[in-house]
Protein backbone atom coordinates (compact mmCIF):
# COMPACT_ATOMS: atom_id res chain seq x y z
CA UNK A 1 0.00 0.00 0.00
CA UNK A 2 1.15 3.56 -0.67
CA UNK A 3 2.72 5.64 2.11
CA UNK A 4 0.78 8.84 1.32
CA UNK A 5 -2.73 9.37 -0.03
CA UNK A 6 -2.51 12.62 -1.97
CA UNK A 7 -4.68 11.86 -4.99
CA UNK A 8 -7.16 9.15 -5.96
CA UNK A 9 -5.12 8.63 -9.12
CA UNK A 10 -2.36 7.03 -7.04
CA UNK A 11 -4.62 4.02 -6.55
CA UNK A 12 -5.35 1.07 -8.83
CA UNK A 13 -8.69 -0.71 -8.87
CA UNK A 14 -7.14 -3.44 -6.67
CA UNK A 15 -5.93 -0.82 -4.19
CA UNK A 16 -9.40 0.69 -3.98
CA UNK A 17 -11.05 -2.69 -3.46
CA UNK A 18 -8.54 -3.49 -0.74
CA UNK A 19 -9.35 -0.23 1.06
CA UNK A 20 -13.10 -0.91 0.79
CA UNK A 21 -12.76 -4.54 1.93
CA UNK A 22 -10.67 -3.46 4.93
CA UNK A 23 -13.24 -0.78 5.76
CA UNK A 24 -15.91 -3.48 5.71
CA UNK A 25 -14.04 -5.37 8.41
CA UNK A 26 -13.75 -2.21 10.53
CA UNK A 27 -17.38 -1.11 10.18
CA UNK A 28 -18.47 -3.64 12.81
CA UNK A 29 -16.32 -1.83 15.38
CA UNK A 30 -18.79 1.07 15.33
CA UNK A 31 -21.58 -1.20 16.52
CA UNK A 32 -19.75 -2.37 19.64
CA UNK A 33 -20.32 -1.10 23.16
CA UNK A 34 -16.61 -0.25 23.35
CA UNK A 35 -15.79 1.13 19.91
CA UNK A 36 -12.06 0.53 19.91
CA UNK A 37 -9.45 -1.90 18.57
CA UNK A 38 -5.69 -1.90 19.33
CA UNK A 39 -4.47 -1.80 15.71
CA UNK A 40 -2.59 1.55 15.97
CA UNK A 41 -1.79 1.68 19.67
CA UNK A 42 1.28 3.85 20.22
CA UNK A 43 0.95 5.70 16.90
CA UNK A 44 0.26 9.44 16.68
CA UNK A 45 -2.10 10.99 14.13
CA UNK A 46 -2.21 14.77 13.66
CA UNK A 47 -5.22 16.51 12.12
CA UNK A 48 -3.69 19.59 10.52
CA UNK A 49 -6.66 21.65 9.35
CA UNK A 50 -6.06 25.06 7.80
CA UNK A 51 -9.72 25.24 6.69
CA UNK A 52 -12.85 24.92 8.78
CA UNK A 53 -14.38 21.45 8.73
CA UNK A 54 -16.76 19.49 10.88
CA UNK A 55 -17.49 16.16 9.19
CA UNK A 56 -14.03 15.41 7.85
CA UNK A 57 -12.08 16.41 10.95
CA UNK A 58 -14.35 14.59 13.38
CA UNK A 59 -14.45 11.55 11.09
CA UNK A 60 -10.65 11.30 11.00
CA UNK A 61 -10.46 11.90 14.76
CA UNK A 62 -12.96 9.13 15.51
CA UNK A 63 -11.24 6.80 13.04
CA UNK A 64 -7.84 7.27 14.69
CA UNK A 65 -9.22 6.95 18.22
CA UNK A 66 -11.12 3.77 17.36
CA UNK A 67 -7.79 2.33 16.22
CA UNK A 68 -6.29 3.35 19.61
CA UNK A 69 -3.95 5.95 18.10
CA UNK A 70 -3.09 9.16 19.92
CA UNK A 71 -4.72 12.14 18.18
CA UNK A 72 -3.62 15.77 18.04
CA UNK A 73 -6.06 18.29 16.54
CA UNK A 74 -4.22 21.31 15.15
CA UNK A 75 -6.12 24.39 13.99
CA UNK A 76 -4.65 27.65 12.73
CA UNK A 77 -6.58 29.90 15.10
CA UNK A 78 -4.55 30.52 18.23
CA UNK A 79 -1.54 28.66 16.83
CA UNK A 80 1.85 29.82 15.58
CA UNK A 81 0.38 29.93 12.09
CA UNK A 82 -1.67 32.97 13.11
CA UNK A 83 1.66 34.55 14.12
CA UNK A 84 3.16 33.99 10.68
CA UNK A 85 4.70 30.51 10.93
CA UNK A 86 5.05 28.80 7.55
CA UNK A 87 3.58 25.44 6.60
CA UNK A 88 7.09 24.00 6.41
CA UNK A 89 8.01 25.07 9.94
CA UNK A 90 4.70 23.76 11.27
CA UNK A 91 5.35 20.43 9.51
CA UNK A 92 8.87 20.13 10.89
CA UNK A 93 7.58 20.89 14.38
CA UNK A 94 5.00 18.11 14.11
CA UNK A 95 7.66 15.72 12.85
CA UNK A 96 9.92 16.59 15.78
CA UNK A 97 7.01 15.69 18.07
CA UNK A 98 6.87 12.21 16.56
CA UNK A 99 3.80 12.34 14.30
CA UNK A 100 3.30 9.10 12.38
CA UNK A 101 0.53 10.41 10.13
CA UNK A 102 -0.59 13.92 9.22
CA UNK A 103 -4.09 14.52 7.89
CA UNK A 104 -4.08 17.89 6.14
CA UNK A 105 -6.85 20.12 4.84
CA UNK A 106 -5.66 23.29 3.16
CA UNK A 107 -7.07 26.06 0.98
CA UNK A 108 -4.14 25.81 -1.43
CA UNK A 109 -4.18 23.11 -4.08
CA UNK A 110 -1.08 20.94 -3.82
CA UNK A 111 -0.36 21.63 -0.14
CA UNK A 112 -0.45 17.90 0.82
CA UNK A 113 2.02 17.06 -1.98
CA UNK A 114 4.40 19.74 -0.71
CA UNK A 115 4.02 18.58 2.89
CA UNK A 116 4.85 14.99 1.96
CA UNK A 117 8.30 16.13 0.77
CA UNK A 118 9.11 17.72 4.12
CA UNK A 119 8.12 15.02 6.59
CA UNK A 120 8.76 11.32 7.10
CA UNK A 121 5.20 10.80 8.39
CA UNK A 122 2.43 9.53 6.13
CA UNK A 123 0.35 12.36 4.67
CA UNK A 124 -3.36 11.99 3.92
CA UNK A 125 -5.13 14.61 1.85
CA UNK A 126 -8.36 15.72 3.53
CA UNK A 127 -9.07 18.30 0.83
CA UNK A 128 -6.74 20.76 -0.87
CA UNK A 129 -8.12 23.87 -2.53
CA UNK A 130 -10.18 22.95 -5.57
CA UNK A 131 -7.93 20.00 -6.36
CA UNK A 132 -9.00 16.73 -4.68
CA UNK A 133 -10.65 15.07 -1.68
CA UNK A 134 -9.68 11.40 -2.11
CA UNK A 135 -11.07 10.03 1.17
CA UNK A 136 -14.51 11.44 0.34
CA UNK A 137 -14.44 9.61 -2.99
CA UNK A 138 -13.52 6.36 -1.24
CA UNK A 139 -16.32 6.62 1.30
CA UNK A 140 -18.71 7.40 -1.55
CA UNK A 141 -17.61 4.23 -3.35
CA UNK A 142 -18.06 2.26 -0.14
CA UNK A 143 -21.61 3.62 0.25
CA UNK A 144 -22.51 2.85 -3.36
CA UNK A 145 -21.17 -0.71 -3.05
CA UNK A 146 -23.55 -1.35 -0.16
CA UNK A 147 -26.45 -1.01 -2.60
CA UNK A 148 -24.96 -1.76 -6.03
CA UNK A 149 -22.46 -4.66 -5.98
CA UNK A 150 -20.49 -3.80 -9.13
CA UNK A 151 -19.01 -0.52 -10.30
CA UNK A 152 -18.55 -1.77 -13.87
CA UNK A 153 -20.86 0.23 -16.12
CA UNK A 154 -22.44 2.06 -13.18
CA UNK A 155 -23.88 5.39 -14.29
CA UNK A 156 -23.46 8.38 -12.00
CA UNK A 157 -24.22 12.06 -12.50
CA UNK A 158 -22.32 14.62 -10.43
CA UNK A 159 -24.51 17.71 -10.41
CA UNK A 160 -23.78 21.30 -9.51
CA UNK A 161 -20.71 23.38 -8.76
CA UNK A 162 -18.13 21.13 -10.41
CA UNK A 163 -15.73 24.04 -11.01
CA UNK A 164 -15.02 24.55 -7.30
CA UNK A 165 -15.53 20.97 -6.13
CA UNK A 166 -12.59 18.80 -5.12
CA UNK A 167 -15.13 16.04 -4.42
CA UNK A 168 -16.24 16.06 -8.08
CA UNK A 169 -12.69 15.58 -9.30
CA UNK A 170 -11.80 12.75 -6.94
CA UNK A 171 -15.09 10.91 -7.41
CA UNK A 172 -14.88 11.20 -11.21
CA UNK A 173 -11.34 9.79 -11.20
CA UNK A 174 -12.35 7.00 -8.79
CA UNK A 175 -15.36 5.97 -10.84
CA UNK A 176 -13.31 5.86 -14.02
CA UNK A 177 -10.70 3.65 -12.31
CA UNK A 178 -13.48 1.27 -11.23
CA UNK A 179 -15.17 1.15 -14.65
CA UNK A 180 -18.09 3.49 -14.02
CA UNK A 181 -19.58 6.10 -16.35
CA UNK A 182 -19.66 9.69 -15.10
CA UNK A 183 -21.69 12.63 -16.37
CA UNK A 184 -20.93 16.09 -14.99
CA UNK A 185 -24.05 18.26 -14.95
CA UNK A 186 -24.34 21.98 -14.27
CA UNK A 187 -24.50 25.41 -15.87
CA UNK A 188 -21.68 26.02 -18.38
CA UNK A 189 -20.09 28.54 -16.02
CA UNK A 190 -19.70 25.88 -13.29
CA UNK A 191 -18.19 23.15 -15.48
CA UNK A 192 -14.44 23.77 -15.89
CA UNK A 193 -13.02 23.63 -19.44
CA UNK A 194 -10.69 20.77 -18.47
CA UNK A 195 -13.58 18.55 -17.31
CA UNK A 196 -13.72 16.72 -20.63
CA UNK A 197 -10.19 15.50 -19.95
CA UNK A 198 -11.30 13.75 -16.77
CA UNK A 199 -12.92 10.97 -18.79
CA UNK A 200 -16.46 12.15 -18.08
CA UNK A 201 -19.31 13.34 -20.25
CA UNK A 202 -20.70 16.84 -19.76
CA UNK A 203 -24.35 17.89 -19.81
CA UNK A 204 -26.24 21.06 -19.01
CA UNK A 205 -29.66 19.37 -18.92
CA UNK A 206 -30.36 17.59 -15.64
CA UNK A 207 -33.80 16.32 -16.65
CA UNK A 208 -32.38 14.53 -19.70
CA UNK A 209 -29.75 12.75 -17.62
CA UNK A 210 -31.88 11.56 -14.68
CA UNK A 211 -33.62 8.53 -16.31
CA UNK A 212 -30.25 6.91 -17.13
CA UNK A 213 -28.73 7.02 -13.64
CA UNK A 214 -27.78 4.57 -10.92
CA UNK A 215 -26.54 7.40 -8.67
CA UNK A 216 -27.47 11.09 -8.59
CA UNK A 217 -24.76 12.92 -6.67
CA UNK A 218 -25.62 16.51 -5.74
CA UNK A 219 -22.95 19.10 -4.98
CA UNK A 220 -23.23 22.16 -2.79
CA UNK A 221 -22.87 25.54 -4.45
CA UNK A 222 -19.65 26.77 -2.88
CA UNK A 223 -20.34 30.46 -2.65
CA UNK A 224 -17.35 30.94 -0.33
CA UNK A 225 -14.97 29.86 -3.15
CA UNK A 226 -16.61 31.92 -5.88
CA UNK A 227 -15.04 35.26 -6.70
CA UNK A 228 -17.69 36.18 -9.24
CA UNK A 229 -21.34 35.50 -9.99
CA UNK A 230 -21.63 32.24 -11.96
CA UNK A 231 -25.43 32.21 -12.29
CA UNK A 232 -28.18 34.87 -12.20
CA UNK A 233 -29.72 33.90 -8.86
CA UNK A 234 -30.04 31.07 -6.35
CA UNK A 235 -33.69 30.71 -7.33
CA UNK A 236 -32.78 30.30 -11.00
CA UNK A 237 -30.05 27.77 -10.16
CA UNK A 238 -32.44 25.73 -8.00
CA UNK A 239 -35.07 25.74 -10.75
CA UNK A 240 -32.66 24.37 -13.36
CA UNK A 241 -30.33 22.15 -11.33
CA UNK A 242 -31.96 21.50 -7.96
CA UNK A 243 -33.12 17.96 -7.15
CA UNK A 244 -36.83 18.34 -6.35
CA UNK A 245 -39.45 15.72 -5.60
CA UNK A 246 -40.76 15.98 -9.17
CA UNK A 247 -37.26 15.38 -10.55
CA UNK A 248 -36.82 12.35 -8.29
CA UNK A 249 -39.73 10.77 -10.16
CA UNK A 250 -37.54 10.88 -13.25
CA UNK A 251 -34.92 8.65 -11.60
CA UNK A 252 -35.02 4.85 -11.92
CA UNK A 253 -36.47 3.19 -8.80
CA UNK A 254 -33.12 1.74 -7.74
CA UNK A 255 -31.14 4.99 -8.13
CA UNK A 256 -29.40 6.41 -5.06
CA UNK A 257 -29.28 10.07 -4.04
CA UNK A 258 -26.00 11.26 -2.53
CA UNK A 259 -24.49 14.50 -1.23
CA UNK A 260 -21.07 15.12 0.39
CA UNK A 261 -22.47 17.67 2.86
CA UNK A 262 -23.05 20.15 4.20
CA UNK A 263 -26.31 20.54 2.31
CA UNK A 264 -28.04 23.74 1.26
CA UNK A 265 -31.60 22.45 1.60
CA UNK A 266 -33.87 24.16 -0.88
CA UNK A 267 -31.00 25.06 -3.22
CA UNK A 268 -29.29 22.02 -4.76
CA UNK A 269 -31.59 19.56 -3.00
CA UNK A 270 -35.12 19.91 -1.66
CA UNK A 271 -35.53 19.24 2.05
CA UNK A 272 -38.02 16.42 1.56
CA UNK A 273 -35.76 14.77 -1.04
CA UNK A 274 -32.81 14.78 1.35
CA UNK A 275 -34.90 12.75 3.81
CA UNK A 276 -36.07 10.08 1.35
CA UNK A 277 -35.06 6.43 2.07
CA UNK A 278 -33.07 6.32 -1.18
CA UNK A 279 -31.02 9.33 -0.03
CA UNK A 280 -28.00 7.69 1.64
CA UNK A 281 -26.43 10.92 2.88
CA UNK A 282 -26.31 9.85 6.54
CA UNK A 283 -24.78 6.53 5.47
CA UNK A 284 -21.98 8.46 3.77
CA UNK A 285 -21.11 10.11 7.09
CA UNK A 286 -21.19 6.81 8.99
CA UNK A 287 -19.16 5.00 6.35
CA UNK A 288 -16.56 7.75 6.35
CA UNK A 289 -15.30 6.60 9.74
CA UNK A 290 -14.79 2.99 8.61
CA UNK A 291 -13.06 4.05 5.38
CA UNK A 292 -10.71 6.40 7.21
CA UNK A 293 -9.97 3.67 9.76
CA UNK A 294 -9.06 1.47 6.81
CA UNK A 295 -6.75 4.08 5.31
CA UNK A 296 -4.97 4.87 8.57
CA UNK A 297 -4.53 1.16 9.24
CA UNK A 298 -3.20 0.42 5.77
CA UNK A 299 -0.68 3.29 5.66
CA UNK A 300 0.48 2.82 9.26
CA UNK A 301 -0.33 -0.67 10.41
CA UNK A 302 -1.04 -3.27 7.81
CA UNK A 303 -0.49 -1.66 4.46
CA UNK A 304 3.10 -2.46 3.63
CA UNK A 305 2.30 -5.00 0.92
CA UNK A 306 2.10 -3.52 -2.55
CA UNK A 307 -0.82 -3.92 -4.90
CA UNK A 308 1.20 -6.37 -7.01
CA UNK A 309 1.64 -8.87 -4.18
CA UNK A 310 -0.69 -11.77 -3.61
CA UNK A 311 -3.63 -11.29 -1.27
CA UNK A 312 -2.38 -14.15 0.87
CA UNK A 313 0.75 -12.18 1.70
CA UNK A 314 -1.16 -9.17 2.98
CA UNK A 315 -1.74 -8.70 6.66
CA UNK A 316 -5.33 -8.66 7.89
CA UNK A 317 -6.66 -5.89 10.15
CA UNK A 318 -6.53 -6.59 13.85
CA UNK A 319 -10.14 -6.16 14.95
CA UNK A 320 -10.26 -8.45 17.95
Amino acid sequence: MIKHLLSINQLSDRDILRILDTAESFREVGTRVIKKVPALRGRTVVNLFFENSTRTRISFELAAKRLSADVINFSTSGSSVSKGESLKDTALTLQAMGADAIVIRHASSGAPHTLSRWVSASVLNAGDGTHEHPTQALLDLFTIREHIPSFEGLRIAIVGDVRHSRVARSLTFAMRIMGGEVTLVGPPTLIPPEAAGWGAEVSHDLDAVLPKLDVCYMLRVQRERQRQQYFPSVREYSRLFGLTRSRVRGLPEHALIMHPGPMNRGVEIASDVADLPRAVISDQVTNGIAVRMSLLYLVLGGGRASSSEEDSERSEPEVA
